[in-house]
């Protein structure tokens, strides 16, 4: 399991832009868009790769490519506000959605919907919130995930808090994380803090 942060200067800048409550919704969107495609290149460093034989233009060589399919995952909704940016990197990537809701009294994952690509279980999977709270949303899904046969996970989030980092790396070690900030905490009603608001409503425009 690997828990990496990133410390990149324009992961930061756009970072702002995030956090900032006079961003507007375009802009919110391009920032969340641009933030997960410079995660992308770290998140899959390690996508198996397998020998195959070509032609150039020159002389027939040995090239590679993937070795196994990939299947995105996004926590709808706010998930979805990072799929285009690992699509435009991997375009064959195939798209699996799972919808879990947080009760506001009790904090806990709520299910409400499921629908994955028939050959999930032999894929790399990367599973994509901007939000990492209290860890409940990603704990069901890697373990409706592994529910289902799974075994190469990897999560990619914008933020997230200690405490639920802690919940998700205790529960499932062999998940590697990838983050552009953990933030301070959570505060009394389980939002991160300092946080950039709820951001399916920002993606969306619904607040």
């Amino acid at each position: 399991m690997a828990l990496f942060e990133f410390k990149h200067p324009l992961i930061e800048h756009k970072l702002t832009n995030l956090r900032n409550e006079n961003t507007d919704t375009k802009l919110f969107r391009e920032s969340l868009n641009e933030i997960a495609g410079l995660m992308v290149y770290e998140a899959t460093k390690d996508l198996e790769l397998k020998e195959v034989n070509i032609k150039t233009p020159i002389m027939e060589t040995t090239a590679k490519v993937l070795s196994k399919p990939v299947t995105i995952v996004p926590i709808l909704r706010a998930g979805l506000g990072m799929v285009d940016a690992l699509l435009d990197l991997i375009p064959n990537a195939k798209v699996g959605h799972l919808g879990v809701y947080r009760d506001e009294t009790t904090f806990k994952p709520v299910y409400y919907y499921a629908k994955m690509p028939q050959n999930v279980v032999y894929s790399k999977v990367i599973i994509v919130d901007p939000m990492l709270a209290t860890g409940g949303s990603i704990i069901y899904t890697i373990d409706y995930l592994k529910g289902l046969g799974v075994k190469d996970i990897t999560v990619m989030c914008i933020i997230a808090a200690p405490e639920g980092l802690k919940l998700v790396t205790e529960k499932h070690e062999d998940v590697s994380i990838y983050v552009a900030s953990i933030d301070k905490g959570l505060n009394e009603n389980a939002y991160i803090y300092p946080g950039l608001g709820d951001a399916g409503d920002r993606i969306f425009g619904t607040k």
